[in-house]
């Protein structure tokens, strides 16, 4: 089944077409990345899907539910995660959830019970200071507790890594890849590397669009190049092989990179053989999710 499913799309402000008849498709059960530059369309998206946003076309159905814009109905299946999440500065963490139950109307103990079950999770429990001397990642991390309290079938994040460090980003991303027992992820970012960490489905926003869609594996296969990485110990050596290879691009340092489908490896090595050009380095280059979106916006 479909968790979401977005069909054609579109909004504008003013005289900017921002999503230009964007389908998207959202797996039950998955960790889906929603990757594009910055101002792509992403945020855009996600409010439309929430209903905070009227659309001037399309369709958004959430658990097989139309969001209809205005009404809230469907946003009982969605947990919410901004970019930038704010919170009652004077609050302890089990303080906000309990505040967020009681607002949602969940019953006191399921509310009690699943504060401390979230805490737990986000690495919060233990925490007894307010809210206001929260870094920013512990205000992430009680951001997602926050989205999950009501057990939604959905969890939207938007970038939610973007302004934190390595450390912060890694916690986050461990949250989102141990919460996928309990709920579909879809979270939007631009940062690729969090992508390929943990989700199972990717979909490339760009122009207005989604370029692709798929399961990860999918758009490995379909976008992804063999490559080889060649270092040898001369500019020299690195200038008689670009010479006699022009597909042959150059990398960091003394390195070359060639694809397979451009010049085949063999025919390097035997060049290489040949001249008895010494090999400081020589292996396979996996394909990035980077080089594949780049290769999708630029095709």
């Amino acid at each position: 089944m479909d968790m979401l499913r977005i069909s054609g799309l579109r909004k504008r402000f003013g005289d900017k077409e921002v999503l230009r008849g964007l389908d998207l498709t959202v797996p039950e059960n998955s960790i889906f990345g929603f990757i594009g530059q910055n101002g792509a369309g992403k945020t855009t998206t996600m409010k439309s899907v929430l209903g905070l946003l009227k659309a001037d076309g399309g369709e958004i159905l959430v658990n097989g539910e139309r969001v209809v814009y205005g009404q809230t109905a469907t946003n009982r299946h969605i947990g919410y995660l901004p970019d930038v999440p704010e919170f009652y500065s004077f609050m302890t963490a089990p303080e906000y959830l309990d505040f967020c139950g009681a607002i949602g109307g969940m019953d006191k103990r399921e509310t009690s019970k699943r504060r401390d079950e979230l805490l737990e999770l986000v690495g919060l429990r233990e925490e007894t200071h307010r809210v206001g001397g929260f870094s920013r990642g512990m205000k992430q991390r009680l951001g997602i507790a926050q989205a999950l309290l009501a057990r939604p079938k959905l969890l939207i994040c938007d970038e939610p890594t973007s302004a934190l460090d390595p450390l912060g980003r890694k916690e986050i991303l461990d949250i989102l890849l141990a919460v996928r027992e309990q709920t579909t992820v879809l979270f939007s970012t631009h940062i690729l590397t969090d992508v390929e960490r943990i989700c199972t489905d990717v979909a490339f926003l760009h122009g207005g669009t989604v370029r692709v869609q798929g399961t990860l594996g999918e758009i490995k296969s379909r976008f992804g190049q063999d490559e080889y990485l060649l270092e040898t110990d001369s500019e020299a050596h690195l200038t008689a092989i670009t010479g006699a290879f022009p597909a042959v691009r150059r990398g960091t340092g003394n390195q070359l990179i060639c694809s397979v489908k451009d010049t085949p490896a063999f025919e390097v090595l035997g060049f290489v053989s040949a001249h008895r050009i010494p090999l400081v380095k020589w292996e396979r280059v996996e394909p990035t999710l980077e080089t594949m979106f780049m290769e999708v916006i630029e095709s």
